[in-house]
């Protein structure tokens, strides 16, 4: 069993744990909005697709999670996997944005 007090291991549990916890965060305010509004800025076509993708990414987030406490916290996630969750949350917060600008107007 690797030692559980390396710096690589406190660096996952450091950034990776909360890193995970946030994308959780993010999903399911995105998943809320998307599926309890209806956006004028976009189809609905394209809102549906948004909240496909918003519900595949928590899926995935979910699966990470449960890895990495399997793993008792020794185990990273590629860049190539974050990468487009980080995309997605940002696409998210700019739909959310777009979203509370149409209600103050």
């Amino acid at each position: 069993m690797p030692d559980s007090n390396l710096p690589g291991t406190e660096l996952l549990k450091t950034v990776l744990e909360p890193l995970l916890e946030d994308f959780q965060h993010w999903f399911t305010r995105s998943r809320h909005l998307l599926e309890t509004e209806q956006l004028s800025f976009m189809s609905h076509q394209e809102q549906s697709d948004l909240l496909l993708r918003v519900k595949q990414a928590q899926k995935e987030v979910n699966t990470a999670k449960m890895l990495f406490a399997a793993t008792d916290k020794q185990v990273g996630i590629d860049m190539a996997t974050l990468m487009p969750w980080h995309e997605l949350v940002t696409e998210c917060w700019n739909v959310a944005m777009r979203f509370r600008q149409g209600r103050e107007i």
